[in-house]
């Protein structure tokens, strides 16, 4: 039988795909085969809704029951009031790696919010504190105007990015502007990755699209019947800005509707389940596209067969 040992090399693995893909029991299935030839893992978070405290069950955040008595590490830590950005995650992600390793543990990266992933492994763009003059005068203009002066200023941004992504948009020109270098060049000097420092065991979940957008609408219907309505009322109680992530997280805007009679539970259940199949395409999308062509991609739905190979799977 295979087995990681994350000191020999400061191993590490990685389990990322679409949500709804398996990845958590995954995660756990591999745990668990480790423990059973004395060799323990912690299992660390990397969801960005899953960071949130006041978000356990529409962020599909494991119960301690389900944890199985397996260490997992940058769940539920945030306040709900809080905004977790991907630099801040990344630091805390780089510590419970390193403490994993100084305990032979192997550290086993779970989730799919890619942004977060790709800044811990290639670090981020050391960008200076942007002028707070350039700033407010950017986040006056529209949209078209600021996307035209982007377009002239720093080109390759402005081709980029989607014409009606007005904050990227705002962001690019500000940079370019009040450092005079454009957000190309700030990301060719990334730092404070640790790609180079591990050995990276990546494996990426990309199911059949029908049976993941099925898996979707189902775990929806799961979670309003298993507390989802109590955790936006609770949330609501909390008087948190409507800008807060936990605030737009799939889901809460429906559920609120409906608790304020705007709209009835089944028109809440199916916008949400729209907007969860929606956000499954986006990271399949990122996932296929955006990852290195070197990761392993697993295109099947998750069987007893893919469990009980995973050790072997994750040593190619």
């Amino acid at each position: 039988m295979s087995m990681i040992s994350p000191n020999k090399q400061k191993e590490v693995v990685l389990i990322v795909g679409p949500t709804a893909s398996g990845k958590s029991a995954l995660a756990l299935e591999l745990a668990k085969k480790q423990a059973l030839q004395n060799r323990q893992s912690v299992i660390i978070n990397a969801d960005s809704a899953q960071v949130y405290r006041d978000l356990q069950i529409l962020s599909a955040r494991p119960t301690e029951s389900e944890m199985e008595g397996v260490p997992h590490k940058l769940y539920g830590y945030i306040n709900g009031a809080e905004a977790c950005s991907a630099a801040r995650w990344a630091n805390d992600a780089k510590t419970a790696i390193t403490s994993a390793h100084e305990k032979d543990h192997l550290p086993i990266l779970v989730g799919g919010t890619g942004l977060y992933i790709r800044t811990l492994l290639n670090g981020i763009a050391p960008i200076p504190e942007i002028d707070p003059e350039i700033r407010a005068e950017i986040r006056a203009m529209e949209t078209m105007e600021a996307q035209t002066a982007l377009l002239a200023e720093d080109p390759i941004s402005a081709k980029r990015l989607n014409p009606t992504d007005t904050s990227r948009i705002m962001r690019a020109l500000e940079v370019v502007r009040s450092t005079g270098h454009p957000l190309d060049y700030w990301h060719q000097h990334m730092t404070g990755g640790i790609a180079s420092d591990i050995l990276l065991k990546p494996l990426i979940l990309l199911p059949p699209r029908d049976w993941l957008y099925g898996r979707c609408d189902l775990r929806f219907e799961i979670m309003m019947n298993g507390g989802a309505t109590d955790e936006v009322r609770h949330l609501l109680s909390l008087n948190l800005r409507n800008d807060c992530p936990v605030m737009r997280a799939i889901g809460v805007r429906d559920i609120a509707a409906m608790l304020r009679d705007e709209i009835d539970r089944d028109t809440a259940i199916s916008n949400a389940q729209m907007a969860t199949r929606r956000y499954a395409k986006r990271q399949y999308t990122w996932f296929r596209n955006q990852s290195p062509p070197e990761w392993k991609r697993l295109e099947e739905i998750l069987n007893n067969d893919i469990i009980n190979n995973i050790e072997t799977i994750l040593q190619y």
